[in-house]
């Protein structure tokens, strides 16, 4: 009815390049070693600020999966269905190389470039992002059977996304998920019930899944138990005569988020499998594949918070309110620039962490993986939630509603603080690989110390927490606060080096200074709020 005229509403976040709206990331990727991918990064990043694609990620979730167990005449089936959405999506993911580019292409800054991709992507949609996840970070679990790889990782790391249920050897691209957990033991791995038994040169593995993502996919690393103790294995959903395996799915989970990827309960009965990696060496074969998605996990919640950013950004921009515009207002400014802060940190602690995994053959790049991949993933998943609620707070009671694409990214946040090991248990692995490798230790401070004398606040942060780091006095108990303090003094020093100044000084004065307090918007005034602002406020 026109009872009014519309107006003081900004124009839809859409149609604009994802890539080149973000300084933060185009300055990362050629920093670390990869600007060689930035015209595919253009690419991809324009697909993904299409008006297309994103409604493919709100029809994704609008329409979660659906377990169908049985045919009509009552034969199982165990299959999921998805809408078709969901499918362009993983089109799109395999198209352009985020299930496998380092594989395919392992060349200097491969897995930093794929890292960007992934990036770019998951502002889209987080839950497609779940299988193609598992399947990168397979690859280098397999290894450990070289056999066994020489048959999955072309399957694997084919270009091409292929939907139909059938035998791997008869698709045109692969898919690989992971079945650990339990439900008496959860990330408790060791409290395993499922066994696996020798049977005709293979496994039959029997027992049950608590946690079985993806369950459409072609095959599944699982942890089970055998005489030499817990072992990791790959079991396919069909058997080499061309039988369904036997794998059977219970029940859909009903998430807080993450809704248009299937998370299952999964039943094995005898279900055919073979072993990767030595037997009674599980744990060691398949945390190859989790620390890659516990570096994808730092990926995802650091595109969760650029996503966030954008549309906060955007929105203040446009929109007025007491007689003049949202981002002119100082406090609304102070928020804006806080949370433009967080991301930056994020986004170059994420980039930062792919180029070590581009340097394995380097001691030193390992060694700051293995404490720095856990001290980030710890940090930059534990801000999102709180990052996230405030972004939609931004658009106020517009960002409450489903349309503003906030709720659904409200509903992720909280996700990946829990794969791949919840807060405590993430916590509890830095420590034990400060106690049992100290090197790692040592390699962590010196990539620190790399910015030592940019600034005051810096070095002072860093020095007075390896103080702290000699004393052993209740360690435990005292775990979160600091893999805190030690993501906070590498997000510092990142960016104090090779960081925009404006973005360098907030972040040192208000998260290493002592000048915040802990609700987003409370940072001291005086800093550069309107250049922050701007860095990261996609244009239209």
């Amino acid at each position: 009815m026109a009872t009014h005229e519309v107006f003081n509403q900004p124009p839809p976040l859409r149609d604009y390049n994802v890539f080149d709206a973000d300084q933060a990331l185009r300055d990362g990727l050629r920093r670390e070693g990869a600007e060689w991918a930035a015209p595919r990064a253009r690419l991809l990043g324009g697909l993904c600020g299409s008006a297309e694609v994103i409604e493919w990620g709100v029809q994704a979730n609008a329409a979660p999966p659906v377990l169908r167990t049985h045919d009509r005449y009552g034969h199982r089936i165990d299959e999921v269905e998805y809408h078709p959405a969901y499918h362009r999506l993983l089109e799109q993911a395999a198209a352009h190389g985020l299930h496998a580019l380092p594989w395919r292409e392992p060349r200097p800054g491969a897995h930093v470039a794929r890292a960007a991709l992934f990036y770019l992507q998951a502002q889209v949609e987080a839950g497609h992002g779940c299988p193609i996840s598992m399947t990168y970070s397979a690859v280098p679990a397999l290894r450990a059977n070289p056999e066994l790889a020489r048959v999955w990782e072309p399957r694997l790391t084919a270009p091409r996304y292929d939907a139909r249920f059938r035998p791997a050897t008869e698709k045109s691209g692969a898919l690989c998920g992971m079945a650990m957990t339990e439900k008496q033991g959860g990330s408790d791995v060791r409290a395993n019930t499922t066994r696996a038994e020798p049977a005709d040169g293979a496994w039959a593995i029997t027992g049950h899944k608590w946690f079985c993502s993806a369950p459409m996919s072609d095959a599944f690393l699982v942890l089970a138990q055998t005489p030499s103790g817990l072992s990791c294995f790959l079991l396919p959903r069909w058997r080499p005569d061309g039988t369904r395996n036997r794998f059977f799915l219970q029940r859909l989970k009903d998430k807080l988020g993450n809704r248009s990827n299937a998370s299952s309960e999964v039943e094995f009965d005898g279900a055919w499998a073979q072993l990767v990696g030595p037997e009674g060496r599980g744990v060691p074969t398949i945390i190859e594949m989790v620390n890659h998605t516990r570096l994808d996990c730092v990926i995802g919640a650091a595109a969760g918070m650029r996503l966030g950013v954008a549309h906060a950004t955007h929105h203040a921009h446009y929109r007025s309110a007491f007689g003049k515009r949202l981002a002119e207002q100082p406090l609304m400014q102070n928020v804006l620039a806080d949370l433009c802060v967080e991301s930056e940190a994020a986004t170059a602690a994420m980039l930062r962490l792919a180029r070590a995994y581009d340097a394995r053959g380097d001691e030193r790049e390992a060694q700051f993986a293995r404490l720095a991949t856990a001290v980030i993933k710890y940090w930059v998943c534990k801000r999102w939630p709180a990052h996230a609620a405030e972004a939609l707070e931004c658009l106020g009671g517009a960002g409450y509603v489903e349309e503003s694409l906030l709720p659904r990214l409200y509903r992720e946040a909280p996700l990946n603080g829990i794969w791949e090991g919840s807060g405590n248990v993430i916590c509890l692995d830095v420590l034990r690989a400060m106690t049992k490798e100290p090197e790692v230790v040592e390699a962590f401070f010196a990539e620190v110390e790399r910015a030592r004398g940019g600034d005051h606040r810096l070095d002072q942060y860093a020095a007075d927490l390896r103080d702290d780091l000699r004393g052993v006095e209740a360690i435990e108990a005292r775990a979160r606060e600091l893999v805190e303090r030690m993501a906070l003094v590498l997000q510092g020093a990142l960016l104090v080096r090779d960081g925009d100044p404006a973005v360098a000084e907030a972040f040192c004065a208000s998260r290493l200074g002592g000048q915040h307090r802990l609700a987003f918007g409370t940072m001291p005034p005086g800093f550069h709020f309107t250049k922050i602002i701007e860095r990261s406020r996609p244009a239209l």
